[in-house]
């Protein structure tokens, strides 16, 4: 992996800087507010996160610093800066609409940062969402998750309802681990 996470012996691990990517209203910080049991989305204009925020947490004794990134195209190279900032990538896809051009530009990003990607899969919930379908998307822009004989981890969460965020936090630890 990348040099800057190479640690000497006796010398601390810090905590992984994870960057939360993907299309705009796919749920992003929603995520990270369940999460961190607050409500940033309720104070961006339209609900759509319109800068970069970067929250730390403690999870089962080990803290993850999030940078969260907005989604909408016109904020383009905040993802780019987030993704360079960044040990691990949480690429967030919406499992009712799928794959869509934010989706495939943060894949982009996360291609030229070098680094792990985590995909969640949000709004599983929701009538109409089809994982399967996506991960089928993911997979035709070379993102092969490991139920389908790849290598990235994926993980079906809510934010709404709060499923699965712990086998979130736990693959982000994970593949920290790995680094």
């Amino acid at each position: 992996m990348a040099e800057k996470n190479i640690t000497k012996p006796n010398e601390k691990n810090r905590p992984p800087i994870v960057t939360i990517m993907g299309h705009v209203d796919h749920g992003k910080t929603s995520i990270l507010d369940a999460i961190r049991k607050t409500n940033v989305v309720s104070r961006e204009y339209g609900g759509i996160t319109q800068h970069i925020g970067a929250y730390q947490i403690t999870y089962k004794d080990h803290k993850i610093t999030f940078i969260d990134t907005p989604g909408h195209s016109a904020f383009e190279r905040m993802r780019a800066r987030g993704g360079k900032a960044s040990d691990v990538v949480v690429l967030v896809v919406a499992a009712d609409e799928g794959v869509m051009p934010q989706t495939k530009e943060a894949i982009l990003h996360i291609r030229a940062a070098g680094v792990p990607v985590i995909v969640a899969f949000n709004k599983t919930d929701l009538a109409g969402s089809d994982v399967q379908k996506a991960k089928q998307q993911l997979a035709q822009e070379n993102i092969l998750v490991e139920d389908w004989g790849g290598d990235v981890v994926c993980v079906e969460v809510s934010a709404k309802t709060g499923n699965n965020l712990d086998k979130l936090l736990d693959s982000i630890l994970a593949v920290s681990e790995l680094l």
